[in-house]
Formats: structure tokens, C-alpha cells, sequence
């Protein structure tokens, strides 16, 4: 799947507020490689259903172990690794009798200290894989699952390794402490390394299972279908606490939902709900759903947030036109796509706006090769639209309870005609504020 860099920023994937970030939310890894390993998996949709089911299949294997997971590999336990190999110490003795180990131990004891202590963190790691291999069912894994598993079978099956693993630091004899750490050192560093970027692996996707089940996540089904198509029952946007769920049905037929309502209404948080349900479908991970079907999209690309560009001399309302120029260019491609559009042409003037959005809507709906979700604030080109048999009309619905906005956030069939804006510029005493200046 296609997705930019606007569309990931839209869609709040990632975010430098982490209270506002997708990300942020279904962190759980343990380690900082992990999460490095999971921002990966975030910003890389994968490119077949056969992939998505295997990634699937990969966060339901973790997810039956997430309770039991072994507690023994941590971030300070993957640090202090590589640490150990990081820092430069004197020279082992080649063959360690007790007499040189104790030797070295004496007169390098800051080296020895760190081998030491090192060593434990690498029995604490090794013991660690060797339970997650044995607490996941093999019935249960996935292509990729298993090879990672298999991969890890393969680095730790070294009779000193097993030793390792068994040992405990405090008994160990110096002679056994120069014996491991030299082995580790200039034996096993690779394979370590190697070890240490298969757990981030593990770790991340682990995180993905606990968020599934901590979110209440529901796989989506895939259906290999020529035209693109979407049905959703009780979606909701997985950042709110308390939120409203959709159910949203758009295929080739109809292909393009028109949507209108009063600022604050629920336009924008509907849209990237969608729009974040569809994305995390396509990485392999539950949506937050009752029920969410839809065929494999080539592409997401969104017009949301634009902005203007004070170094380039781009205005607001030029960088929306090229922003809808690239969608055209996109869609030309009769490849499957989601298009997000909100709020289209707000900065140029209402007349100019309206010829604008009803030339751009009636040349996209030519398109029948993509999903178009489009939120307006102009509800009167709506009128003209309504001989477009592909087209749904749907607005949010607002009402006014003694001089009180009242948001049900539920989608209605039809074209809102609510202008809210006065109304809330007074409620937010605004009007009063500006009726006072120059009074004093």
C-alpha cells in the first residue's frame, strides 16, 4: 500500500504529543529496540492479503502468551549487553588456568567486574528466548513467527551457551568467568547481535498483541475483490476515551460519501477513524470495530491539515490545489485507493470555494476505481450533486438546547444546513469581549 508522509502526519500515526499518537498508544514493547521495531511496522503497510493474514496469525500466536511472558529479558538487560561489547577491556588470558584468571581478576578488576556482571544479563537473555520458544504453541505460529523461532533454535544450540544460560554469576569461578566472557566477546558477538534484533522483532509485535487485547481489537476480513469497497459496524477512532461508533458502507457503486455538519460535529474525527481503520488493516493489526470488512487498497492519501509555506511563498490555498493535483495524478493510476478530504478549499472565499469544491467533486467522481470520503462546509453545493446515483449524502447532527450546543455525533442521511459558528463565537463570550473593547 501507498501512503506519504502528509497522509501518516493526517492520520496521527505518529505525533510529538504522544497523548495525540497511534503509536504511542499501542506501545507496549519492553525495549527500545522494539520500539524501534514497532515504529517500523507503523510506518510500513504491508504489500499483499497473504501478508496481512500471516501478521494476523503472528499477533494471535503472541496474544496467547502475553500473560506469561517471561520476565527476565529487559531494556537494561539488552543494554548492558551492548555495553559489554561496546567497551574496550584489557586482553583475556587465551587459555585461563585458575592461576591467570585470578591474575587478571586482580589487576584488571574493573574488566573482570564488568564481564562479571555482564555475563548474568546474558544468562538472563538466553534463558529468556528459550522460554518464549517453548511457551508458543507450534501450532499456532506463523510464517513469520516460525522463522524467527527457528532462527533463534539454530544461534542458541552451543553447548556453552546452554551453559551460560544455566549458570549463576555469583558461583561462578573466575577461570569460568574469563571462559565466558571471552567466548562472548570474540565468539558470539555477531550471533548476539543478530539474537538482540530477532526479540525487538518479537517484542514489537508482542506489543500489538497486548494492545489488541487491551483495545478490544478486531481483525478485519480481507477479500481479494476487484473494486474497492469498506463496511464498518460500530467503528469508532481508537484515541478517544468515550467515543461514538459508525457503521459506514462505500463500494464501487457508491463509491463517495459527501459529508456535512456544524463545526466540532464529528466530520474530522469520522474521517480519520476510517482512515486509521483502513491503515491498521492493511500493518496486519485489529481495527476498533465490530465488524470491519474491505478489499486490499494500493493507496491512502488524505487532505486534511494542509498548510501554507512562508519559505516556499505558498499560500494556504495553493498547496490545497496541489494537494488535490497529486490526488488526481494518484487515482489516474486505476489502481484501488482511499481519498480523505476535509474541509475542502477553506482558504480561499466562500464564492471562490464553491466553484472550486463542485468542479474537483464532479471530476473525481468520475474515478470508480476509488473511495471517496469528502466533509464540506459548503452545504449548498450539495443540492447540485443529488442526480450522482454513486453518491451518499450524510451529515452530523446538531441542535440547540437553550442556547447550548448539543452534539450527537451520530451520521445522518441527508446534507446538514447548520451555521453554528456566530452561535458558538457568543457562548465563548467572544462577542461580549469584542462589544467592551474601547469602553474603558
Amino acid at each position: 500500500m501507498q501512503i506519504d508522509k502528509t497522509t501518516i502526519q493526517d492520520l496521527s500515526i505518529f505525533h510529538h504529543e504522544q497523548e495525540q499518537a497511534i503509536c504511542s498508544m499501542l506501545d507496549f514493547t519492553h525495549t527500545n529496540d522494539g520500539r524501534n521495531y514497532l515504529q517500523f511496522v507503523l510506518s510500513n503497510p504491508l504489500d499483499s492479503i497473504k501478508a496481512i493474514h500471516d501478521t494476523q496469525q503472528t499477533i494471535r500466536a503472541l496474544s496467547t502468551v502475553a500473560d506469561h511472558w517471561p520476565p527476565s529479558i529487559t531494556n537494561g538487560t539488552i543494554m548492558m549487553m551492548e555495553k559489554f561489547f561496546d567497551t574496550a577491556v584489557n586482553t583475556y588470558p587465551h587459555q585461563p588456568s585458575t592461576f591467570s584468571a585470578l591474575f587478571y581478576k586482580i589487576f584488571n578488576s574493573h574488566d573482570y567486574s564488568l564481564t562479571r556482571y555482564s555475563i548474568e544479563h546474558f544468562a538472563d537473555f538466553f534463558t529468556g528466548l528459550q522460554q518464549i520458544i517453548a511457551c508458543i504453541p507450534e501450532d499456532l505460529y506463523s510464517n513469520k513467527l516460525s522463522a524467527w523461532l527457528q532462527r533463534i533454535r539454530q544461534l542458541l544450540d552451543k553447548d556453552m551457551i546452554h551453559e551460560i544460560a544455566q549458570c549463576k554469576a555469583e558461583k561462578l569461578s573466575a577461570r569460568e568467568v574469563i571462559i565466558y566472557g571471552r567466548f562472548l566477546r570474540h565468539h558470539f558477538k555477531i550471533a548476539t547481535q543478530e539474537l538482540i534484533e530477532l526479540f525487538a522483532k518479537i517484542d514489537a509485535y508482542l506489543s500489538l498483541a497486548i494492545a489488541c487485547k487491551k483495545f478490544n481489537l478486531l481483525f478485519p476480513e480481507f477479500e481479494d475483490a476487484e473494486e474497492p469497497f469498506v463496511t464498518a459496524e460500530n467503528l469508532f477512532h481508537i484515541l478517544l476515551e468515550k467515543p461514538v461508533p459508525y457503521s459506514v458502507d462505500l463500494s464501487h457503486h457508491k463509491n463517495f460519501l459527501f459529508l456535512t455538519g456544524a463545526n466540532m460535529a464529528g466530520k474530522s474525527t469520522f474521517i480519520k477513524a476510517l482512515g486509521v481503520a483502513v491503515y491498521l488493516a492493511h500493518l496486519g493489526i485489529g481495527v476498533p470495530a465490530k465488524l470491519f470488512r474491505l478489499s486490499f487498497f494500493d493507496g491512502i492519501l488524505s487532505n486534511i491539515h494542509v498548510m501554507d509555506n512562508i519559505v516556499k511563498g505558498e499560500s494556504y490555498f495553493f498547496n490545497e490545489v496541489q494537494r488535490i493535483k497529486n490526488t488526481i495524478e494518484k487515482i489516474s493510476d486505476g489502481k484501488k485507493w482511499l481519498i480523505l478530504i476535509d474541509e475542502l478549499f477553506k482558504g480561499t472565499n466562500m464564492e471562490d470555494a464553491m466553484k472550486c469544491s463542485t468542479t474537483v467533486i464532479e471530476g473525481l467522481n468520475k474515478s470508480k476505481n476509488a473511495l471517496f470520503v469528502l466533509s464540506t462546509h459548503l452545504y449548498e453545493i450539495g443540492g447540485s450533486l443529488q442526480h450522482h446515483d454513486n453518491m451518499i449524502f450524510r451529515y452530523f447532527e446538531t441542535s440547540v438546547v437553550k442556547d447550548q450546543l448539543m452534539f450527537s455525533y451520530q451520521l445522518k442521511d441527508g446534507v446538514s444546513s447548520d451555521r453554528l459558528g456566530y452561535l458558538i463565537l457568543r457562548r465563548e463570550g467572544v462577542v461580549d469581549m469584542l462589544n467592551e473593547i474601547g469602553k474603558k
